[in-house]
């Protein structure tokens, strides 16, 4: 039997952190679906469409790599109804620290009541990407600063498009 995994997030942009999790993910699995969620309230810096194609560049070496399929598709909604939809039996949840920790533990409590059937396992981000957040690579791109330590290529590349200096 196919093992499938869900990894949820905004991926706003997808970074180095991102990645490493995504790598430690398909050694669990066979087929990952990576779950962007879309926010009708909220205002992505990119687009689903650029965050579907800026995985699906940088998932794929990977995925070869684990001998793992993958697949980027959006949700919104409650995760737990996602992986049920995507045939999910694992949620992977990336933890940087104790704060995560505490967060994640109640988030896998919630989402136990409300799908019994799906297990979530934490993965520990690699020490050196554990102060990576999508937010403060966004922050720093902003202000002008280089983010190619915390981003792939790719990213780099489109986040220069989003703010030219």
């Amino acid at each position: 039997m196919k093992r499938v995994g869900l990894y949820p997030g905004s991926f706003d942009p997808p970074t180095n952190g991102h990645l490493g999790m995504l790598a430690a993910s398909m050694r669990l699995v066979d087929h990952l679906v990576i779950a962007v969620g879309v926010h009708p309230s909220k205002a992505p810096l990119f687009t689903f469409a650029e965050r579907e194609a800026m995985l699906t560049k940088i998932v794929a070496p990977i995925a070869k790599q684990h001998k793992a399929t993958f697949e980027v598709k959006s949700f919104t909604g409650l995760v737990t109804a996602f992986a049920a939809e995507t045939g999910a039996s694992l949620l992977i949840r990336g933890l940087r620290d104790g704060t995560d920790l505490d967060y994640e533990m109640q988030l896998a409590g919630m989402n136990g009541v409300l799908s019994p059937k799906l297990q979530t396992v934490f993965l520990p981000a690699n020490p050196n990407e554990r102060p990576i957040t999508a937010t403060l690579v966004r922050q720093v791109a902003s202000m002008g600063g280089s983010v190619d330590a915390f981003v792939p290529a790719v990213v780099a590349k489109a986040l220069s498009k989003k703010f030219p200096s």
